[in-house]
């Protein structure tokens, strides 16, 4: 008999499913949750967990760790409405063994539960292959942002963040009491250190980033 927890903060959809589900012969559906908190205290006995990656506490791949910790030989089947492609990699990447979209039919999602149940792979060698590559590719842009950001001085910090508000040379200038003039070089050296062409790819760069705080 195949134990399943459905993580999901769409209750009516989630239910659904558990109902199925609870009515095929060789599955019992051993708990539901809404989200990320709840799930966590219902994972001893799980077999198979059907997640939901957009939770209302996190994302749903926080908790693929945490079952695999309790049962090393659980299976993780996402059922998700997500179409980012980093979002199911990193789902992957932290070891989920299945990715469905919601928009399948029932049939082939209580067939895809059936069959990691009996251990059986969803994910070819090339789309696990793919997918470590997408998330290896985000990690290395990812640091090689953070090392540009790291070369801008606490003044350089103060000028981007102003640009993220809109400010004009000006403004800037008279908000930070430097020249406009300053306030251009600034800007400048801006650009060539994080390696853009335009004060909006900036603000974009850093918002992408998490440099500067939207208001």
């Amino acid at each position: 008999m195949t134990r399943i927890l459905f993580v999901d903060d769409h209750a009516s959809f989630r239910q659904a499913l558990a109902l199925i589900c609870s009515r095929e012969p060789d599955m019992t559906v051993v708990g539901q949750a809404g989200s990320l908190q709840d799930a966590r205290g219902m994972l001893d006995g799980v077999d198979v967990l059907v997640l939901d990656l957009d939770l209302p506490d996190g994302n749903g791949r926080e908790i693929i760790g945490d079952l695999q910790a309790v049962n090393s030989n659980a299976r993780v089947l996402v059922l998700t409405g997500s179409v980012n492609k980093l979002d199911l990699a990193q789902a992957v990447e932290a070891g989920a063994d299945g990715v469905i979209r919601k928009l399948a039919g029932i049939e082939e999602i209580v067939t895809a539960i059936r069959r990691l149940s009996q251990g059986e792979h969803l994910l070819s060698p090339r789309d696990f292959m793919d997918s470590l590559r997408l998330t290896n590719q985000h990690r290395e842009l990812h640091q090689d942002a953070q090392t540009k950001i790291g070369r801008l001085t606490a003044r350089e910090r103060e000028v981007l963040q102003s640009l993220a508000e809109g400010m004009s040379d000006k403004e800037i200038a008279d908000q930070l009491h430097i020249t406009a003039d300053t306030a251009r070089k600034h800007v400048v050296n801006i650009l060539g250190k994080l390696g853009v062409d335009s004060r909006l790819q900036a603000v974009l760069f850093a918002v992408r980033n998490n440099a500067v705080e939207l208001h």
